[in-house]
């Protein structure tokens, strides 16, 4: 495996990424059996995770799309999620599934929880590649989390710093000297 000049180290290699994504396909089979939800990728970071967890589930599902910027350019949550693009179709009675990159704070999350149940969804089930608890500001978690990680910035499998790095089949830790020489030319 090639690693990324601006990666410090290889966090979750693309094999430890994929056991993670079958067993929350597994989970969210007999989660969903018999139903149909409506499977929403927050965009654009979960994407890569959202494409391989539906290719591992056996239950149908019907895809939509949100996105939700809470970081911009930066590497720390701004605290105030901001809804970009919003769901394509009403989730008025029916199962949602959110698939996230990672929860953080938690207000992105708690923000698309009380949307959609808001709007009338029969139920809410977050599944979360990442998990960052250590940076929590709201009483939420995900229902699913494939991995616990510490509070590190992470790039690659979606993930990215200021648009790049989203195309690393690995997720890596990024060198403090690539965002750090970023923001004093702020």
């Amino acid at each position: 495996m090639t690693i990324n000049k601006d990666v410090e180290r290889v966090l979750l290699s693309s094999e430890e990424i994929a056991a993670g994504v079958k067993e929350a396909a597994k989970w969210l089979d007999s989660r969903f059996a018999g139903t149909t939800p409506i499977a929403v990728s927050v965009l654009k970071g979960s994407v890569v995770f959202f494409c391989d967890l539906l290719r591992a589930m056996n239950t149908p599902v019907q895809m939509d799309f949100m996105t939700v910027s809470s970081y911009g350019a930066s590497t720390v949550s701004s605290g105030v999620p901001k809804i970009v693009m919003d769901l394509s179709q009403s989730p008025h009675g029916r199962d949602v599934l959110l698939v996230e990159d990672i929860v953080d704070s938690g207000r992105s999350l708690e923000k698309m929880r009380d949307l959609i149940l808001g709007r009338g969804a029969k139920s809410f089930t977050a599944v979360t590649l990442l998990d960052k608890p250590s940076r929590r500001k709201v009483d939420i978690k995900a229902d699913y989390s494939c991995f616990e990680i510490e509070n590190e910035f992470i790039i690659g499998y979606g993930l990215d710093y200021n648009q790049c790095y989203r195309n690393l089949p690995y997720i890596g830790v990024l060198k403090r000297s690539v965002y750090e020489k970023q923001d004093e030319n702020k």
